[in-house]
């Protein structure tokens, strides 16, 4: 598993079929399915092929990839953060999920401004939006912090999202 980012308490790295258990409680943990949506994964090999379809195409593209947030004292996957590249949004997204267990303990905006970071110097990205919903005031909270600004509310899917910008 190669590791893209390491911060003070975390390493952000590339997923392998090895993380089907810890994919699988993410996509059916009740923070996923409120804020980002119900993905189907109602299996281990469900997770597996998310993994095998969703994840694993994005390496090797600049590092515009979901990535693993692994604890580095204990090895323990705690959520997701990366770099999207949805044919919805003209910018590249930055994107997060972790499990509630976890939360609350800055491992979020640890990872999210490492990334951001990355993004800016090694990718070089000039603009960076973040989207989320109205009601998920964790990750409009996050996205602030990070240093993204509430630029206006958008149509996605079948919803309307806020989305945030960094210039």
């Amino acid at each position: 598993m190669k590791r893209i980012i390491t911060t003070k308490r975390l390493h952000l790295r590339e997923a392998n079929l090895d993380d089907d258990e810890f994919i699988f409680e993410l996509l059916n943990s009740k923070g996923w399915i409120d804020n980002i949506g119900d993905r189907g994964i109602r299996t281990i090999k469900d997770a597996q092929q998310y993994i095998t379809n969703k994840l694993l195409p994005d390496y090797g593209k600049d590092n515009i990839a979901m990535f693993i947030m692994e604890r580095k004292d204990d090895g323990i996957s705690i959520g997701t953060c990366g770099l999207i590249k949805r044919p919805q949004l003209e910018d590249v997204d930055i994107g997060f999920a972790m499990l509630a267990k976890f939360g609350k303990k800055g491992y979020a905006y640890e990872a999210a401004s490492a990334t951001l970071k990355m993004a800016i110097d090694e990718i070089k990205i000039k603009r960076i939006v973040g989207i989320t919903t109205l009601e998920n005031k964790d990750s409009q909270r996050l996205l602030e912090k990070i240093g993204l600004a509430f630029e206006k509310m958008i149509p996605f899917e079948k919803e309307e999202l806020m989305l945030f910008s960094k210039e």
